[in-house]
This record gives C-alpha cells, sequence and structure tokens, in this order.
C-alpha cells in the first residue's frame, strides 16, 4: 500500500495514476483482441478519444454533484481541480459510454453491437483500477468493530479518517468482483443474446456488486434510506437495464416474427 509508488530525485510517481494508466492500455489491448475479425476493431484506437474525455468529465461530474456534493458546494472554485483528486468510476462508465455513444454515432456504427464486444475490457479496467485505489488508500471501507480489516497507513485518506482501526476491504472485494464478472462475460461470449444483452448483463452484475459492497464503504455520505450515491445510482442502473434487456428481447422477437411472415407469404 503506497500512494507513492517509487521516486527518482525529486520526481514521484503516484501509484493511482501509474495503475490507471495500466488499466487502460490492458483494456484498450484487451477489446482489441475481442473485436478480432470485426469491424469494430479499428475503431479501438479511434474511438478512445471521445470515450476517455467523456469518462473524465462523467466520473468527476458524479464525485462533485453525487458523491461529495456537500464538500463542493461550499468550496465551487476546486469542482475543475481535477488534479487534486475526486473521480467516481461509476461517472466514468456512464460518461465514457456516452463517448462512445456519440463515436458510433458519427461512424454509423451500431452501438450495442460495439458494446457488446468491449463489455469485458471494461470491467477489467475496472478491477485492476481498484488496485489504484487500494494503493491510494481511497474507496475505503467503514470500520470492521473487530481484529480483522485493513489497517492503512499514514499519508492515506483512509488514515486520516479512521487512524489505525481495521476497516472492511471494500475496494479489494469490489475488484475480486470485477474479476469474476470478467470470467463470466468471456464465458457467456459463447451464448448468443440479443445483441446488447452482453453490455447489459455487465452492467447489472456490476450495479448488483456495487450496490451490496456499498454497506461496507466509509468514504460516503449517505441519503435516503441510508443509501450512498454508489447505491443510488447501482439501483438506477439495475432498473435501467433490466428494462432494456427486454426490450431488447421485444426487438429480436419483432424482427423474428417479421422474418416468418415475409418467409411464409404467398406469392
Amino acid at each position: 500500500m503506497r500512494v507513492t509508488l517509487f521516486e527518482i530525485g525529486s520526481f514521484s510517481v503516484a501509484s493511482y495514476g501509474f495503475v490507471i494508466a495500466l488499466a487502460v492500455l490492458l483494456s484498450i489491448g484487451v477489446a482489441h483482441f475481442l473485436t478480432r475479425g470485426t469491424v469494430y476493431q479499428a475503431h479501438i484506437m479511434n474511438s478512445f478519444f471521445y470515450v476517455f474525455v467523456a469518462a473524465i468529465v462523467g466520473a468527476r461530474f458524479w464525485h462533485v454533484f453525487f458523491f461529495q456534493w456537500g464538500y463542493y458546494s461550499k468550496n465551487l472554485t476546486e469542482i475543475f481541480a481535477i488534479w487534486n483528486g475526486g473521480i467516481s468510476i461509476m461517472g466514468a462508465i456512464i460518461g465514457g459510454a456516452g463517448g462512445m455513444a456519440l463515436y458510433t454515432w458519427r461512424k454509423k456504427l451500431d452501438f450495442w453491437e460495439f458494446a457488446d464486444h468491449l463489455a469485458p475490457a471494461v470491467v477489467l479496467g475496472q478491477a485492476i483500477g481498484r488496485i489504484a485505489c487500494f494503493l491510494n488508500g481511497d474507496a475505503y471501507g467503514s470500520p470492521t468493530g473487530s481484529q480483522f480489516g485493513v489497517v492503512y497507513p499514514e499519508g492515506t485518506m483512509a488514515f486520516e479518517r479512521y487512524g489505525a482501526q481495521p476497516l472492511w476491504p471494500a475496494e479489494i472485494w469490489e475488484g475480486q468482483w470485477d474479476l469474476i464478472i470478467f470470467a463470466l462475460l468471456i464465458v457467456l461470449r459463447n451464448i448468443k443474446f440479443p445483441v446488447g444483452v452482453h453490455f447489459m448483463i455487465y452492467s447489472i452484475m456490476y450495479a448488483v456488486g456495487r450496490f451490496v459492497l456499498e454497506y461496507l464503504r466509509g468514504d460516503s455520505p449517505r441519503y435516503t434510506f441510508d443509501w450512498t450515491a454508489g447505491q443510488w445510482t447501482s439501483a438506477v442502473m439495475i432498473g435501467i437495464s433490466v428494462i432494456l434487456v427486454g426490450c431488447f428481447y421485444l426487438r429480436d422477437r419483432s424482427k423474428s416474427v417479421a422474418s416468418s411472415a415475409g418467409t411464409n407469404k404467398v406469392v
């Protein structure tokens, strides 16, 4: 657990930034592999700028207005100071999806088919990203009230809030859950679902895991029903994803019926 990974003279490399960069590179590599033999492989790097910028904007927006508005409402000048830290993975997912939607619209590509291919790469990046959170001492859990737990060192945000108390390893368990989702999505690629369902399976599984683990988080304010912003976002994601899955199946059923009717038409 190191906020600073290493130093060369006066130059220091932050663990968080280094691991996030690694997560992005590995995600791009996996995405390139998963789209082999499709029209989408050539668009992986071309779409990166859209996705990256939209993800950063979404991540900051979600953190400021949904996770820490109590602080930023009193410190408006710091809203754009992203170099001081403060981004939300859930905002990055939503923002990145928006950037990809814009790109696919401009290039006349099928957004949902592209998203199906990218889902495993996205969740792998999230899993690696949680390693960055652990090294940085953020996205930490609440006190366990026992000998079990992670004790963060001085210099981390977790230590500043809870000191040497053992905390639930919320970010570690979330990263492990993301790896399970990654493996399941790879397996499910062998099953033919309506276009868009693979991505919705990812969305639902991630949101369910995040909702449960948020009960262990110790860094988020709580709102109605004593839910965190992460739980409210997860609940909305699950609801929308389930509705979309139903829409995708109805769409495919309608196409099948129409195709069948055309085949059986007497000329």
